[in-house]
């Protein structure tokens, strides 16, 4: 019971055995013994947790447009992984786009881990696209350790990564299948959208109108029905609509591979608070009414929905058109990467769901779906990836303090509860991983080690 680089005591640990009071032994940086508190482990740091922190895992969020390169000056690998870090999040998964080029070859996926390289604050993983005339690709970017394939059934946003029609989409399945891996959907049906009234000008209503939840029941349906004749697995991404959820929890009784995540901003955000023009709001699927929130909630609750990551989709200021807060023209996308954790922590508290729900929601079960068997969970053998958490603290989200690269966010002024103190990646402090008030702070140096690096994961 000696010999441990780090040591983390506390009276309340989120281990995977359950929570309470438990001693954390480092080794290699690996998490090498959880025992009950008191027992005496000791080794070269020792840290003990206040009255008012809690232990988690690292958060792990498998939806996350980085956009470099190509698109640096929206998002880049320095900045997110720093505010992933300062927001709980020790390992993320990289969208193929909004980046030049989209990772849809073995070859673009090389630039994408060249760009990455030396510049990440935590452990980053990559997302393969799939594209019309690209199945005969999939199996090489799988071969090349990508987690699965992204495809869009509705305009993409950027013209290099183009969507697929129903039919493109189950042949890729059934390809991906050949070699279990697993597709991933933006889910909206282009022919609803175009039969919608189109948005125009700052009302918000005019653009929730011409994204309806008939566009997402409709694609989300021909999505099972792909993985009902495929056998493939399938994943629903960012569910808006609450309509769909009985679609869904249809296909898993049946014993169909479909699974489904949600987001901060559906869970927390309601369409009758959204100001007009108040483009920092917008996204695609939309932000729709308080009673689909209070429903999306209970799909959590039930399990229809597995589990909670950002889409953290950001853009510089220009293109959300702040200025004019026009929603027509304006990027889809909200920015929230450092900001999941206490926003959901937020809402969770004042529903009375316990922290371990949300930990699940965000941290084990989207590690599960990407097959990280050594993320999100404090346990014996996983990845000394925690997060020093106070429930209680409280601060006022203060863009300009954030570290993504551009000060956009809708939860601008909000007051939220639950401060990230510290985050360690692979038993190593991340420098720069404190929120507090609303500030981030310049950092500590780690005794004993030197700061940590992230690295570039693969599939297995």
């Amino acid at each position: 019971m000696t010999g441990y680089d780090l040591v983390i005591r506390g009276e309340r640990i989120l281990a995977a055995a359950g929570s309470g009071a438990w001693e954390v032994g480092v080794r290699g940086g690996v998490i090498a013994a959880v025992v009950p508190f008191g027992t005496g482990l000791t080794g070269a740091r020792s840290i003990d947790l206040a009255p008012d922190e809690v232990l988690i895992p690292g958060l792990v969020d498998t939806h996350v447009h980085v956009n470099e390169p190509g698109r640096t000056e929206w998002e880049g690998f320095a900045t997110a992984t720093r505010a992933a870090a300062a927001g709980g999040v020790t390992t993320l998964i990289d969208m193929p786009l909004n980046s030049i080029p989209a990772t849809v070859s073995v070859e673009a996926l090389e630039v994408k881990r060249a760009a990455a390289a030396g510049q990440v604050f935590v452990d980053v993983g990559f997302w393969g696209g799939a594209v019309p005339g690209n199945t005969a690709g999939l199996r090489p970017l799988h071969n090349a350790g990508v987690f699965g394939f992204k495809c869009f059934l509705v305009h993409s946003g950027v013209d290099e990564f183009p969507h697929l029609e129903p039919e493109e989409m189950e042949k890729d399945l059934t390809e991906i299948a050949s070699f279990d891996s697993l597709l991933i959907v933006h889910a909206e049906d282009p022919q609803v959208i175009a039969g919608a009234p189109q948005s125009s000008g700052s009302r918000y209503d005019g653009f929730l109108a011409s994204r309806p939840p008939a566009a997402e029941n409709r694609a989300v349906a021909r999505v099972i029905d792909a993985a009902r004749r495929s056998g493939g697995r399938a994943h629903i991404l960012h569910l808006s609509s609450a309509e769909a959820l009985p679609l869904i929890a249809a296909a898993k009784q049946e014993g169909i591979q479909v699974t489904a995540e949600t987001c901060p901003h559906y869970l927390t955000l309601v369409a009758e608070e959204v100001p007009d023009g108040a483009t920092a709001f917008k996204c695609c699927p939309p932000i729709r009414d308080a009673a689909n929130r209070e429903q999306l909630w209970q799909g959590l609750s039930d399990g229809t929905i597995d589990f909670i990551v950002s889409d953290h989709s950001p853009s510089t200021p220009g293109l959300k058109d702040l200025e004019h807060g026009d929603f027509s023209v304006a990027w889809g996308g909200v920015s929230s990467l450092q900001l999941g954790l206490p926003v959901i922590w937020t809402e969770a508290r004042r529903r009375g769901v316990p922290l371990e729900r949300l930990v699940e929601w965000m941290s084990r079960r989207p590690a599960d779906l990407a097959g990280l068997e050594r993320k999100g969970r404090l346990a014996a053998g996983a990845d000394a990836d925690f997060v020093v958490f106070a429930p209680g603290d409280s601060f006022v989200v203060d863009p300009v303090r954030l570290l993504h690269r551009n000060p956009v966010t809708p939860y601008a002024g909000k007051e939220l509860t639950g401060v990230v103190r510290r985050t360690f990646l692979r038993g190593a402090e991340v420098p720069g991983g404190e929120v507090s008030g609303g500030a981030v702070s310049a950092g500590r140096a780690v005794s004993g080690s030197a700061a940590p690096a992230g690295r570039l994961l693969r599939r297995g």
